[in-house]
């Protein structure tokens, strides 16, 4: 006959044992769920299912915050039902939801990664759409993947790559090391500075986003670039030439500032004035440097050299008349007349183009 001290230890025992499998039925099978309510339901729609089960487990910034439901077939994909806690954080609608491995073996589970931190959030229905979910390429395609891409490589340049890469990590332990150690490091002062590194990160992505939309432009540069190298290297003996001439093109010109000092500034101040008067001029100009060597070369024979001019004269004077309209405005002055008076700017030839009257003004003169 069973003693009463053994009975009480025999029941002390099953109770133990019944709040343990309870505990660990609700803790980590996620027994409780079939008793009671707790938490929310959000669907997510994959176009595959990725490998992901029924009580899975369902992260959110790697903690979890639930399990993963049924599973549903649609015409689209697969409805997954993900039962979150009440206890889990407010998570933004805005959020995509990723199948992934925990290990190069498996054990899928769903992440929740948000795309902002503000509302609305998750509740009980709500629904993240294909577009934003996603799962890990699958080991089949991953393979054939592999496959192809090794077969595209020819055997030969293969073994020639297999062969430089013995080559040039050969006898690097150390710098190999060296530079392990210092990626750590690295790694580590990242972490420890983790807002600057994401605000670096958000702020690459702005620069990327910029060279994106400016690809273009960049790419219309670069072909500029092309061909201006392109014309250096066609030009390269002229820019030897030039290369070999500066010096001295540079040592007069240092030579004429230094001579010249300041001056040189008034010089090209009173220059640019002067070319404003002759640029309506050009016209005039130009007849005028035709006509000035034959008029040199004239003069030799007029004034031979023997105290006698030679030349002919013909005054056709008023024939045409003279140009007066334009300068009405300008009194005449007896010549006795010596106080200063200012000159008139104004006068000027105002007869048009083709009048029979003698155009004054080589601002006159007809285009050739």
């Amino acid at each position: 006959m069973i003693s009463k001290r053994v009975k009480l230890q025999i029941g002390a025992f099953v109770l133990i044992a019944l709040v343990g499998i309870t505990y660990v039925g609700a803790t980590y099978a996620g027994l409780d769920r079939l008793v009671s309510s707790r938490g929310y339901t959000t669907i997510a729609r994959f176009r595959d299912s990725g490998g992901i089960f029924t009580n899975a487990e369902v992260t959110y910034r790697g903690l979890p915050i639930g399990r993963v439901g049924p599973l549903r077939l649609t015409p689209e994909g697969v409805d997954v039902s993900l039962e979150i806690e009440d206890s889990a954080p407010k998570i933004p609608a805005d959020t995509d939801a990723v199948v992934t491995n925990r290990s190069a073996v498996g054990e899928q589970y769903v992440d929740l990664r948000p795309r902002s931190d503000g509302g609305p959030h998750l509740g009980e229905g709500s629904v993240i759409t294909s577009d934003r979910t996603s799962i890990p390429v699958p080991p089949e395609d991953l393979l054939a993947n592999l496959d192809r891409t090794v077969r595209s490589i020819p055997i030969g340049s293969l073994q020639t790559v297999v062969t430089e890469l013995d080559l040039a990590f050969t006898g690097l332990n150390g710098p190999l090391g060296t530079l392990l150690d210092t990626s750590h490091a690295y790694t580590r002062h990242a972490t420890d500075h983790l807002p600057q590194t994401l605000d670096l990160i958000s702020s690459g992505r702005q620069v990327l986003e910029t060279q994106r939309e400016q690809g273009a432009e960049i790419a219309s540069f670069s072909r500029d670039l092309h061909l201006f190298a392109g014309q250096l290297r066609a030009s390269d003996p002229d820019l030897r030439r030039v290369i070999v001439a500066a010096p001295d093109v540079a040592e007069q010109i240092s030579g004429l500032l230094r001579e010249t000092g300041p001056q040189l500034g008034g010089l090209f101040s009173n220059l640019l004035t002067t070319a404003n008067v002759y640029r309506t001029r050009l016209d005039g100009v130009e007849q005028l440097l035709v006509t000035y060597p034959s008029l040199a070369q004239g003069t030799k024979t007029t004034v031979p050299g023997d105290g006698r001019a030679r030349f002919g004269l013909v005054l056709n004077s008023f024939d045409p008349f003279v140009c007066t309209r334009g300068y009405q405005s300008t009194h005449q002055r007896a010549g006795t007349d010596l106080a200063e008076v200012p000159a008139n700017l104004q006068a000027h030839c105002a007869e048009p183009p083709g009048s029979p009257i003698n155009v004054r003004g080589s601002q006159h003169e007809s285009p050739r």
